[in-house]
């Protein structure tokens, strides 16, 4: 009886759950960003509470409440960044340390609303100190270097970085026009395209040799995507045009199978490279005798 396989180089079921943990990476980035959100609630107590603290009281209220705002915001960001690099083969640090800058912010804001409640400096300074090792030990810190593969030059892993990282922020960006529309039958279909978008993403991860064939579909067609989505919402918006719809929908559709049929192709040439090498060792082996 004839029994199938699958694998990486499968050309059948192997392109759906790509898909499938493609968007389950990227919900686990959103989801992990999400847990942070409560940090934004001392900032709202202490504006509120400062409301009838007079006018230095609530000056320094409500300075104390951007700054722990802001170093929630910072620290949000800060933790999907640091998740979305653990989920990546090929990752360069963050640019900019949210997650220190925002335990910093933390402790400021700390030590800013204890001396708004009790003018004692020496005790605002150590209520803003612990309350910056605490934030430390429950988000820890950013990543400090990049995340390389071993077997490929460094040049070759910085441009793959570099457009990897373009093209999620291209994708990000697409993902925050369609949410902006409110339809969840439409967000579902762009998170499906974006999914195809990502198995070429972790391709070329996985292989930078990749890059030159997939650098057009990461850098002009995600562009293009990207400003067709904020177009497109724009437009549904205000009217809710659903011959716009329907066209923005075929898009979605083209694009996402010129994305994976590229793909099935870089996966292919990989596995021919594969093959070429080991035919190439088993003749040494021959003619060595061994």
């Amino acid at each position: 009886m004839a029994k199938q396989f699958g694998g990486k180089y499968s050309p059948d079921g192997t392109t759906a759950s790509a898909a499938r943990e493609a968007v389950v990476d990227q919900r686990k980035v959103n989801k992990a960003g999400a847990k942070a959100n409560i940090l934004f609630i001392p900032g709202v107590i202490l504006a509120f509470l400062s409301l009838n603290e007079g006018a230095v009281g609530l000056l320094l209220g409500l300075g104390g409440a951007a700054v722990l705002s802001l170093a929630a915001w910072l620290t949000r960001d800060g933790i999907r960044a640091a998740k979305a690099y653990d989920l990546r083969k090929v990752a360069r640090k963050p640019a900019m340390p949210r997650k220190i800058m925002g335990t910093v912010l933390t402790g400021i804001g700390i030590a800013i609303a204890s001396y708004a409640n009790d003018p004692d400096m020496i005790s605002a300074i150590l209520y803003g100190i612990a309350a910056g090792l605490l934030h430390t030990f429950a988000f820890g810190i950013d990543p400090l270097r990049d995340k390389r593969m071993e077997g490929i030059d460094t040049f070759q892993q910085d441009r793959v970085a570099r457009v990897v990282d373009e093209a999620e922020a291209r994708l990000a960006s697409m993902q925050d026009h369609i949410a902006s529309v409110g339809d969840r039958r439409l967000i579902s279909r762009t998170e499906q395209f974006q999914a195809a978008a990502r198995k070429m993403i972790r391709t070329v991860e996985e292989d930078p040799r990749d890059l030159t064939g997939a650098r057009k579909f990461l850098g002009v067609y995600l562009m293009g995507a990207r400003d067709a989505a904020a177009k497109f919402a724009d437009l549904y918006k205000r009217n809710h045009d659903e011959a716009a719809r329907a066209d923005f929908e075929s898009l979605l559709a083209d694009l996402e199978q010129n994305f994976a049929a590229r793909t099935d192709k870089m996966l292919l040439d990989d596995r021919s490279d594969m093959d070429i090498e080991i035919k190439v060792l088993r003749d040494r082996l021959q003619r060595e005798g061994l």
